[in-house]
Formats: structure tokens, C-alpha cells, sequence
């Protein structure tokens, strides 16, 4: 059970959409995530796609390994789920 302060959910708050991290990075107790998105530069045509970066996520080490153990572990559960879902069936 977590004691800490009140969570309170912002339905505001920003959804970020990344095509990849670019890299990590440790300093002063902290990892820096770097997140970038194919972006295409319109002013010509083809127009040249670029790779930008969209944003860094900044956290404490032990909360960072937190985050990794509970993302690997949510993508193992959704993997078992989608196979042992059958090709025709709809999850709800």
C-alpha cells in the first residue's frame, strides 16, 4: 500500500508519441531518457525526413528501474495474453 501523497489524475496532461529513444544518459543520481520522432520537413517535395527529439524524462535511479521492472513486466503480460487469445476472439 502506498503511503505517500494523493495521486491525483490530470485528464489534461499531454500524450507523448515516440518512434524511439535515442539514448541514455546518467548524471548526478539521475537518468536522462532522450525520446525522438520521424518527422518530415514539407517545404519541399519529397520532403527529407528528419529524426527530432520530442522530449527527455529525467528521473532518480531507483525510480527508473521501478519504471523498467513494471514496463517489462506489463509487456510479458500483454504478450501472454495476445497468445493465448485466439486470432478471431475480441478482448474486452
Amino acid at each position: 500500500m502506498d503511503t505517500g501523497p494523493t495521486f491525483i489524475d490530470n485528464p489534461h496532461a499531454p500524450d507523448l508519441f515516440s518512434d524511439s529513444v535515442t539514448g541514455f544518459f546518467h548524471f548526478s543520481g539521475n537518468i536522462k531518457i532522450t525520446f525522438e520522432s520521424a518527422r518530415v520537413d514539407h517545404s519541399s517535395s519529397p520532403g527529407p525526413i528528419n529524426r527530432v527529439v520530442i522530449g527527455r524524462l529525467v528521473m532518480p535511479i531507483a525510480a527508473a528501474e521501478g519504471f523498467a521492472r513494471g514496463l517489462l513486466d506489463f509487456i510479458e503480460k500483454q504478450r501472454q495474453q495476445a497468445e493465448s487469445t485466439p486470432a478471431n476472439a475480441t478482448i474486452q
